[in-house]
């Protein structure tokens, strides 16, 4: 059977969009994740790899366009991820003609909406990030009975750092530091050892450390769960400007844009706070970098010689976005 993916990033936090419902047959899960694996290799993978793989799916909730679900490199499958569901917002868009709607998701049916372009070439959409809850529950999250985490020295982890988790709803774990924390190792050795075996986050946790850079502007390194280092991950951002209006307020405010700079370049997020239920706008680009079509049982087993990939321009006009805002 062939198949057709889409390579495509959101604030270099990279897919391969897989759209199922345009497939002969579907695929059985184990193929999922077998195919997930072999092509975000980042060795041996296609196209150089990837952060996982979105399946575009169709929904029966009423009003929903269509269904995204997202499968880590490691196969594992991740509650949300607000990177990703740009991308697929764009796609629905463009292959609905619409402009605004809602996408299924795990937890939850979420708002999208197409957004004035970046820059030239480099497409924009803003997506909810919801639901939020704070609970260790909700978390899967064990630290001595503790029923939530928010703003607390936690010295199985650091004598010295302070960390807050929370849910949206994949689960995370943050921290305010310094220029020079966020450059040692510190993030590596922490989000390593609660990814790995541990009493703490037995299922595994997205770990963020973020620097408040001025007010309105924050940058947000992220150890994603299932993935690693990744160049953005769109929930992480969202979770720390969220907790920025929380705890920082002189960094950010509720309602109001705040500009979240990563390794792989910007989005704009703004929280929400309707008494006590918050909420997260994530704005940012939706950039397809290449079209291809290959061999669904070659691609199981590793072999790309034959796929046929065409590349588009949006991710030179990409990059010379992140050219003029890092000038």
């Amino acid at each position: 059977m062939q198949i057709k993916l889409i390579k495509v990033h959101g604030s270099g936090n990279t897919f391969f969009l897989l759209d199922t419902t345009k497939l002969t047959q579907p695929l059985p899960e184990s193929e999922i994740v077998k195919l997930t694996q072999q092509v975000t290799n980042r060795q041996t993978g296609l196209l150089g790899g990837a952060d996982g793989i979105l399946l575009v799916e169709n929904s029966d909730h009423p009003g929903v366009v269509g269904r995204m679900r997202v499968i880590n490199a490691d196969g594992s499958e991740a509650s949300m991820c607000g990177n990703g569901l740009r991308t697929v917002a764009r796609y629905l868009s463009e292959a609905t003609q619409q402009d605004e709607f809602k996408v299924q998701t795990m937890y939850q049916d979420l708002h999208v909406q197409k957004d004035e372009a970046l820059a030239e070439g480099v497409a924009a959409f803003k997506v909810e990030i919801s639901p939020v809850s704070f609970a260790a529950q909700d978390l899967k999250m064990h630290f001595d009975g503790k029923d939530k985490v928010i703003d607390e020295i936690l010295p199985a982890l650091s004598d010295t750092l302070r960390f807050t988790a929370v849910a949206v709803p994949n689960p995370h774990l943050i921290s305010f530091v310094t220029p020079e924390v966020l450059a040692g190792p510190e993030l590596k050795r922490i989000a390593s050892y609660l990814n790995g075996k541990n009493p703490y986050f037995p299922e595994g946790v997205n770990v963020s450390f973020v620097v408040l850079q001025k007010p309105g502007t924050i940058f947000v390194k992220t150890y994603e769960r299932g993935v690693g280092f990744t160049n953005a991950c769109g929930t992480a951002m969202s979770a720390s400007s969220l907790l920025t209006a929380l705890l920082r307020s002189e960094y950010a405010s509720f309602d109001q844009k705040l500009n979240v700079y990563n390794p792989g370049g910007m989005v704009k997020t703004v929280p929400h706070d309707d008494n006590g239920r918050y909420w997260i706008d994530l704005i940012g680009n939706a950039t397809f970098q290449d079209r291809i079509t290959l061999d669904l049982d070659a691609a199981l087993q590793g072999d790309f010689t034959n796929a046929a990939v065409t590349p588009t321009t949006e991710q030179t006009q990409y990059l010379d976005f992140i050219k003029t805002i890092k000038s």
